[in-house]
């Protein structure tokens, strides 16, 4: 049986290459248990990524095998307007006994332009690409 974390990262990487935020509702508690970056408020999973993927056109992502309980993330994305971005980040979790998330706390950088994760990044869990069919 996978670890909550494990669980975690899966239900992330699926919502973020599906671009289906209901997806993450198995692996939280309900409400306002994400910090997505150190300066914003609590906020609900599930609303946060349907915000972060709303101008997203494309995107190819990657989940680190989980260390502990946090994992580390890499994406290269492209938004409605063309921009392309690169953020690498990490997310610091806490679950309850159930196996649910109870606090996450994402720290993260951003870059222009698509840069992959560098030589010796991982081991990768999960790596896929979200790009809709027009």
């Amino acid at each position: 049986m996978a670890l909550p974390v494990e669980q975690w990262a899966e239900a992330w990487f699926r919502a973020w290459t599906e671009h289906d935020p209901s997806l993450l509702a198995s692996v939280y508690v309900d409400g306002p248990v994400q910090r997505p970056s150190p300066f914003r408020e609590l906020d609900e999973p599930q609303r946060y990524a349907a915000w972060a993927f709303s101008d997203e056109e494309a995107a190819e992502v990657w989940f680190a095998e989980p260390r502990g309980e946090a994992c580390e993330w890499w994406a290269i994305s492209r938004t409605d307007d063309g921009a392309v971005v690169t953020l690498a980040g990490v997310s610091l979790l806490r679950f309850d006994a159930e196996g649910r998330c109870v606090d996450q706390r994402d720290y993260w950088s951003e870059r222009r332009g698509a840069l992959e994760p560098p030589v010796g990044w991982g081991p990768v869990a999960f790596h896929g690409s979200y790009a809709p069919s027009r």
